[in-house]
Formats: structure tokens, C-alpha cells, sequence
């Protein structure tokens, strides 16, 4: 009687903590008029750049390594940096450039536009 007991109590607390459960949504959109493979870096490139997990995340766009195309990156609780130069201002421009770092609730919903 006992171990039905745990049973049953473990399976209420497991379904309590699967319901309340959420993760990050990633769109990626891409409005260059030529494919784009994100997983495919070529240098220099343009980087989007993400740090997720806990109760906070946080998200950039990176020239450090150079430009080649324009991107835009938004979180739903954060900042929407917009990256169309290589000269770009909103962009993470050279290591320890943590003003560029924006910061956004854990488990928000993000969209990557490449050529927005």
C-alpha cells in the first residue's frame, strides 16, 4: 500500500513539474534574395551569438571577425539589435564589448532575420 502510495504521489509531482515546463523558441527568417546556411560560417561572418539557460539569457550580434550580411536579433523580453554594416553600432565589436550584450528573461522566444 505503501509504495502505491509513492507512486501515485511521484507521478502527481512529475505531471506538475512537465506542466510547468517551457524552453526558447528560435525563428530564423531569411529575406536575402540567395540561400543562407547558418550552420556554415564562412570569414568573415556575421554572428549571432546566445547564451541560454537559468533565469536569464542573453544575445548578441558579433562582427569581431568581420561582416557579410545584415541581420537583426530580438528576444520577446529584451532588446531587438539591428546589424546592416559592417560598421554597425549595435553590434558586438571587439572582445569584453559586454555593453552589446543584451539580457532577456529565461526561456523567451527569439527571432533571427537575416537581410532585415
Amino acid at each position: 500500500m505503501a509504495s502505491t502510495s509513492i507512486s501515485v504521489l511521484f507521478l502527481l509531482l512529475l505531471a506538475t513539474f512537465a506542466a510547468s515546463a517551457s524552453a526558447a523558441t528560435f525563428t530564423v527568417k531569411n529575406n536575402c534574395s540567395s540561400t543562407v546556411w547558418p550552420a556554415a560560417i564562412p570569414h568573415p561572418a556575421t554572428l549571432a551569438e546566445f547564451s541560454i539557460g537559468g533565469t536569464e539569457d542573453y544575445y548578441d550580434i558579433s562582427v569581431i571577425d568581420g561582416y557579410n550580411l545584415p541581420m537583426a536579433f530580438s528576444c520577446s523580453t529584451g532588446s531587438s539589435p539591428v546589424c546592416t554594416s559592417p560598421t554597425c553600432t549595435e553590434a558586438y565589436r571587439f572582445p569584453n564589448d559586454d555593453s552589446k550584450t543584451p539580457g532577456c528573461s529565461g526561456n523567451s522566444n527569439y527571432q533571427l532575420t537575416f537581410c532585415p
